[in-house]
């Protein structure tokens, strides 16, 4: 049976790009870029809560880094650094390599060294540390959206949570629709070259975890601000295509979670700059509703018909069945 060391040295010391001293040490030494400022999130991944336990640990790698570098993106950071710590019920060899295929992964996607971090003995979970950079005073924040400003959220949310729903019986999806759904729920893309291309046109941003309206909401408490969503302008296509059934496509996409798109805000003067920039990524940037001077944390749905709705339900808490 391999030691905690031997797991550590086997499968996760590796070449390192930007660092002084990486995995080994008591501790890392990294060496920030003159002018930067360090941005830094924690993110966990706990079997039973955020995957079933027989998930590809393969694709639990990837998505272990991945939803830590969407934070970074929704800042408009530059990945760097990332520290790993892991709780293991038994030391299974073949399981941790293919979880460090995974990560190493994406960790070469992105420019990512890994540190350091920890391994023990408990319940399967996986927690990731992520450092980046960015110039000093442009970080994107929640706190900066205005009165009268649109509300964009890139790609296709909603996928992961089909994707979800069909691994719980609770939507047939045909097989390429799965495919796709189960893509986005366990290989998350991380929307970086977009987050560094939004610093100076963005007022605030937020990458889609929890349901686009609660990730929303977050944007709207920090600003002090409320929003109006229109259903109908929502993407929903690729939702459509693989799924007939209605009020589910809607509550993925509005409530879903696990997308790691970004939402963001933007003056109206800016829709051009955003097209061109969904032009040049390739990715689609839609512009799905507008901020309010309503009291902070206010949100309504603008329906087909111009009725105005307070939504049921936002999305995902820890703590609220």
């Amino acid at each position: 049976m391999p030691s905690e060391f031997d797991l550590i040295k086997r499968h996760f010391q590796r070449p390192t790009r930007h660092t002084e001293l990486g995995v080994g040490d008591d501790a890392a030494l990294i060496r920030a870029t003159p002018g930067s400022e360090l941005v830094v999130s924690t993110d966990m991944l706990v079997a039973g809560t955020h995957f079933l336990p027989d998930d590809d640990p393969e694709s639990l790698g990837w998505k272990a880094l991945a939803v830590n570098v969407s934070d970074l993106a929704a800042m408009g950071a530059v990945p760097k650094w990332a520290l790993l710590a892991i709780a293991l019920p038994h030391p299974r060899e073949g399981f941790v390599a293919a979880f460090a295929a995974g990560l190493f992964a994406c960790a070469e996607r992105f420019g990512i060294d890994l540190v350091g971090g920890d391994t023990t003995r408990g319940p399967l979970s996986f927690t990731v540390t992520i450092i980046g950079e960015v110039p000093q005073g442009g970080a994107l924040r929640r706190d900066g959206a205005w009165p009268e400003e649109d509300v964009w959220v890139s790609g296709q949310p909603g996928l992961a949570a089909l994707g979800l729903a069909s691994l719980q019986g609770l939507v047939d999806l045909d097989a390429a629709g799965r495919h796709a759904c189960l893509a986005a729920l366990r290989r998350p893309q991380p929307r970086t070259a977009l987050g560094l291309a939004l610093r100076g046109v963005a007022s605030s941003a937020i990458d889609v975890s929890d349901g686009l309206l609660a990730d929303l909401g977050h944007i709207l408490e920090r600003s002090g601000v409320g929003a109006v969503v229109d259903v109908a302008m929502l993407p929903r296509a690729a939702l459509d295509a693989v799924c007939g059934d209605g009020e589910r496509v809607r509550e993925s996409l509005l409530a879903g979670g696990d997308d790691y798109e970004l939402i963001f805000t933007a003056a109206a003067e800016r829709r051009a700059e955003i097209d061109a920039l969904a032009h040049r990524l390739g990715l689609p940037l839609t512009r799905i509703g507008t901020i309010t001077d309503q009291p902070a944390g206010t949100l309504h749905l603008r329906e087909a018909d111009g009725a105005l709705s307070v939504p049921a339900r936002r999305g995902y808490d820890h703590f609220v069945p």
